[in-house]
């Protein structure tokens, strides 16, 4: 499987991150996975990438030529693409991909995550689009997504297929149901049956709204 991580060029201040981009690496590599990610061996990037190459992975980057001038690529990557933009970079992920992940990041990150969830809520994407909430990095998105619905502009069938793991556990198992399989996404469920499912594997947290 492509996975395709979006994150941070910085590596930030908070403890959590460095370990838990390594985990994420490492279990790419060592269990036949391959990474595709933005090509940078900046930050929380290049620890990623870093981490899947020592455990035996393929990692693929994607970087705009801006990026190469000023010498941000990862040269020890397995394959580097240059686009000529961000926006060619963006699409290029997504061909890329067949699931995708938003470790915490920036606003690049943000902006990157967010044309997955359109995607996916627009059905013109299916594959898993799974927001890594470390320490609740992403309580606030899922606050937002759930406050779309109470407001009539965006639905819970809009959302299904955008997920929040609160680790590396819950993303495997995620990737192992498949984004078809068990909907544990931004939405407030009237279905019992699919709550209990979702509660089963994944555990209350990743369901976004409270259930009335």
């Amino acid at each position: 499987m492509n996975i395709t991580v979006y994150l941070g060029a910085n590596t930030g201040n908070a403890p959590a991150f460095l370990p838990a981009v390594q985990e994420l690496g490492n279990w790419i590599g060592a269990n036949g996975h391959a990474l595709v990610y933005g090509g940078s061996k900046s930050g929380l990037m290049g620890a990623l990438a870093e981490s899947v190459l020592r455990a035996g992975g393929e990692v693929t980057g994607v970087e705009p030529q801006f990026f190469i001038d000023k010498g941000y690529e990862y040269d020890e990557i397995t394959t580097l693409i240059v686009t000529r933009d961000m926006t060619e970079r963006k699409t290029k992920m997504i061909e890329l991909g067949d699931a995708f992940i938003a470790f915490p990041g920036g606003t690049g990150t943000l902006e990157e995550i967010s044309e997955i969830m359109s995607k996916v809520s627009l059905k013109q994407l299916a594959a898993p689009c799974i927001l890594y909430n470390l320490n609740g990095y992403y309580d606030g998105l899922r606050t937002q997504l759930a406050h779309m619905i109470e407001l009539g502009l965006s639905s819970e069938a809009r959302q299904r297929g955008i997920y929040f793991a609160d680790d590396l556990e819950q993303i495997r198992q995620l990737l192992r149901a498949g984004a078809d399989k068990v909907a544990i996404n931004s939405a407030a469920y009237d279905n019992l049956e699919l709550i209990t499912e979702g509660a089963r594997l994944f555990g209350s947290q990743c369901i976004v709204a409270s259930i009335d």
